[in-house]
């Protein structure tokens, strides 16, 4: 499973520095309106230091991170949806991505234009929310007019797609982001066929001064959200160095226990409801995600398609007792590894060997 996040906001606001600094992958950034035009893809390795004692137990010949892919999407601007700026061509970008990371601006710099003037983070974030409510009705009301013949004459199943579109509709009209919303068990399926930006979940990355970091932000009207406070010119310090002690070091001296990216990153995984778990051996240690409450038969088609309808039994064990007992031979030694069916729900750190029919 790879993990993708959007980053969006307004021109200038700090997205691409920001995924500049976070990917070490060098993008066109300039002091003007819509540099970015297409989306720059950025994919990262997920930091766990639990890599690093599995291939020292395992002796393995290299370690696999988890990665997350990262989408820098072109800067909006109020009436993108109908054609402003980029128009919507960056909205089937959007459409890629499993969550989208807001970046606001909250920090004055008479040297960094504001595509509005000054700087307020409500309105900034009212302008990019409209555009995405707006881009999600003209799909829907397109869907309306293609069951709603079929419907007045009775088809049962565009009847109920017309019921279901109709609701979103009504939510998206109230300029009402659908992810805040609960639909019936029905609508979910007929609701993902749609592949609405709005029904993705979304949280606020806050672009800051860096003596703010530390602080707390918020954004009237969006209580409910996540905000991340982040110095995006933090980060670009950070992603410079090289050496992982002079990392830890800066940031120490500044006060923080882990850079901005590394926030992102953990908040990521527990707002999509991700875990991860482990295959390791002498070729390699690695890390693979999936989500929370998968069971053992369907988190093997990580590793392949195969070993999932091949599966016979997972040989299973916890990080913990993989580390202390010193790899799988002491842990077989020991009694501490479990064989499980294929229903065995994974938790987080398991070390899993899947045994299949090839």
């Amino acid at each position: 499973m790879s993990l993708s996040v959007g980053i969006v906001g307004l021109p200038n606001v700090g997205k691409s520095t920001l995924f500049k600094a976070i990917t070490k992958k060098q993008v066109d950034i300039a002091n003007y309106p819509f540099c970015t035009i297409e989306p720059n893809i950025g994919i990262i390795e997920v930091p766990d230091e639990r890599l690093d004692k599995l291939k020292e137990v395992s002796k393995a010949l290299k370690i696999v991170n988890a990665t997350i892919k990262f989408y820098d999407i072109a800067g909006l601007v109020k009436g993108a949806s109908s054609g402003e700026g980029l128009g919507n061509k960056f909205l089937s970008h959007i459409k890629e991505v499993d969550a989208i990371a807001h970046v606001v601006r909250f920090f004055e710099n008479n040297d960094i234009t504001h595509v509005n003037g000054n700087i307020d983070p409500k309105r900034d974030a009212d302008i990019i929310n409209l555009e995405l409510i707006l881009s999600d009705l003209e799909v829907v009301k397109k869907r309306i007019e293609a069951v709603e013949k079929k419907a007045r004459i009775g088809d049962k199943d565009s009847v109920m797609k017309l019921t279901i579109y109709k609701k979103l509709e009504e939510v998206l009209l109230s300029e009402k982001m659908l992810h805040n919303e609960t639909f019936e068990d029905d609508y979910i399926d007929v609701i993902k066929e749609l592949n609405l930006i709005t029904i993705k979940p979304m949280f606020f990355i806050a672009n800051v001064l860096e003596s703010d970091v530390n602080k707390e932000f918020k954004i009237d009207g969006y209580e409910n959200y996540r905000i991340i406070p982040i110095s995006a010119k933090i980060e670009s310090e950070i992603s410079e160095m090289e050496n992982e002690d002079d990392r830890k070091m800066f940031l120490e001296e500044i006060g923080l226990q882990q850079s901005g990216l590394d926030k992102v990153i953990k908040f990521s995984y527990s707002f999509l409801n991700l875990i991860t778990y482990f295959t390791s051996g002498k070729e390699e240690s690695k890390a693979w995600t999936i989500t929370k409450g998968m069971n053992a038969k369907r988190s093997a088609r990580e590793i392949h398609s195969d070993i999932e309808n091949g599966f016979i039994r997972a040989e299973i064990v916890s990080y913990n007792d993989f580390i202390n007992n010193k790899g799988w031979d002491g842990v077989k030694n020991s009694g501490v590894c479990r064989t499980e069916g294929k229903d065995y729900i994974m938790q987080d750190g398991d070390v899993a060997y899947f045994l299949f029919n090839k």
